[in-house]
C-alpha cells in the first residue's frame, strides 16, 4: 500500500467536472483507492462518494492506493490534482 499527502491545485476545487475527471483516472488503475480528508474517506472510483467530499483548492488530502499498480495510479492522480495533466 502507498499512501500521499497532496494539495489540491485545481482551481474550482471538488466540483462536478473535476471530480468525474478524477473518477475517470482513478478507474484507469486495477488498484483499490481512497481519497481521504481530515474526517472522510471515500472510495476514488465512485463518483457519488468522490461528489459528497466538498475539497476547496489549496486543502490537503491523503490519496491511499493498495494493489499491482499502486504507484502509477498515485502519481498520475498526484499529477492531476497538482493542476499539471487534465486527466486524460
Amino acid at each position: 500500500m502507498v499512501a500521499k499527502k497532496i494539495t489540491i491545485k485545481i482551481p474550482t476545487g471538488f466540483e462536478a467536472r473535476p471530480v468525474a475527471l478524477l473518477v475517470q483516472v482513478a478507474s484507469q488503475y486495477e488498484s483499490s483507492i481512497y481519497v481521504e480528508t481530515e474526517n472522510k474517506k471515500v472510495n476514488a472510483k465512485s463518483i457519488m462518494g468522490m461528489m459528497s467530499l466538498v475539497i476547496d483548492e489549496g486543502e490537503t488530502v491523503v490519496i491511499s492506493a493498495n494493489g499491482k499498480d499502486e504507484d502509477k495510479a498515485i502519481d498520475k492522480i498526484e499529477k492531476y490534482l497538482s493542476g499539471e495533466d487534465t486527466g486524460k
